[in-house]
């Protein structure tokens, strides 16, 4: 066999004698070491799609809502999804956690299972520590709920919200009841939605049922600034504006003692945007006076 230039075997340096392993260097990626496992570097690669991921010690839990959230049924594995059973023990060692101070809320989702999703929401507007939000992509569906949970919310510019009636796979039973229950489920969702921002109860049933704009649903899609104009999300923003706003609120939680976290939502909800100004786009302000 033809002996290659400079190949000297498996693990051993060039130019060295034959059993002598290479010297590692600081910070080199071990493909192939004595266990024969991959070195940190490589799996972070493999995981990450990055040599290193940053290390940040943070009085902030960031929460991601992403692909579709998942209920009672588990949904096929090629889908990406959210599920419940993780986020929920979550949300409880927020509010337990005596060096967590607030939570951020990342949402880029299709929506999914309703109960599920409002039970998520539900436990983010009942934490009595600041919590805010921001849509990057979509919050469509059920993500509506959760992303008016926060006691502030943003919206990407380029980001959407659908809204729209809710629906039910599975078998139906062809009785009156069917439609009451799923009535009744439809009132729970904009109930809450109503309540934790500041759109009316007749303007959201009225984005929810319009005819003309999907092709294959019924229902309205916003884009960045139109969910801030109809109230559903309070401004356009991206991290930045969104960690500010946490700074404040949880320094203001601070100086208003513990107490606070018990007050409603719109009562501790008053970061002053306008300390903070983002300027005005063409069709109007970035965000709503809160105050």
């Amino acid at each position: 066999m033809d002996r290659v230039e400079g190949f000297t075997g498996r693990g051993q340096a060039p130019g060295s004698r034959p059993g002598e392993q290479a010297e590692r260097r600081p910070g080199a990626v071990v493909q192939d070491g004595a266990d024969g496992q991959a070195g940190p570097a490589a799996e972070a690669v493999k995981e990450f799609g990055a040599p290193s991921v940053p290390q940040v010690q943070s009085n902030v839990h960031c929460l991601t809502i992403i692909g579709q959230i998942e209920g009672h049924m588990i949904l096929p594995p090629q889908n990406k999804t959210t599920k419940y059973e993780h986020v929920l023990p979550q949300l409880v060692a927020v509010e337990q956690s005596e060096t967590v101070e607030g939570l951020l809320v990342l949402l880029n989702t299709v929506g999914g299972d309703v109960e599920a999703g409002l039970a998520i929401a539900e436990v983010i507007a009942s934490l009595s520590k600041p919590a805010v939000s921001v849509v990057l992509g979509g919050g469509h569906s059920i993500g509506v709920p959760i992303a008016v949970a926060a006691d502030y919310s943003f919206i990407a510019a380029t980001a959407t919200m659908t809204i729209h009636p809710i629906r039910m796979s599975g078998v139906v039973i062809g009785v009156p009841q069917s439609c009451e229950y799923l009535a009744k489920m439809q009132d729970r969702v904009v109930r809450f939605v109503v309540e934790n921002s500041r759109i009316t109860e007749q303007r959201y049933r009225e984005l929810m049922f319009r005819t003309g704009e999907l092709a294959r649903d019924v229902g309205t899609i916003l884009v960045g600034r139109e969910a801030v104009r109809e109230g559903l999300i309070d401004e356009v923003g991206g991290i930045d504006r969104a960690m500010a706003c946490l700074r404040w609120l949880i320094a203001e939680r601070k100086r208003q003692g513990k107490e606070a976290g018990a007050l409603r939502r719109w009562d501790r909800c008053r970061w002053p945007a306008d300390v903070y100004p983002q300027g005005e786009g063409d069709d109007g302000p970035l965000h709503r006076d809160t105050h």
